[in-house]
């Protein structure tokens, strides 16, 4: 199973003034995901940066996106970095071929 993971927060980053929120990135890349690939299954996630995690995993990205200044929302397929800030489809679908 391929996962896409959402990282992002509430409040939209200082430099993406103006870009969609992390939210609304996930809602748009999930749309187009589906609609790209009808015939396959993906995990979609989304993870508050600045929300308390259990999972150790997403805890240390979060904590990572916040120490290293990345522009969020950060999208990852499985864990592959493939877009920050404003995330590019082109990128992101490049990605998910080399599981298809």
């Amino acid at each position: 199973m391929v996962k896409i993971s959402v990282y992002g927060a509430e409040v939209v980053c200082a430099s993406c003034v103006g870009m969609p929120s992390s939210i609304e990135t996930y809602d748009w890349l999930k749309a187009a995901i589906d609609r790209k690939y009808p015939n396959h299954s993906f995990e979609f996630e989304y993870v508050d940066i600045f929300k308390t995690h259990e999972n150790e995993e997403k805890r240390s990205f979060s904590n990572r996106v916040i120490e290293e200044d990345l522009f969020y929302p950060v999208v990852l397929v499985n864990d592959t970095i493939v877009g920050e800030g404003n995330p590019s489809l082109k990128n992101v679908y490049e990605e998910l071929e080399k599981y298809l």
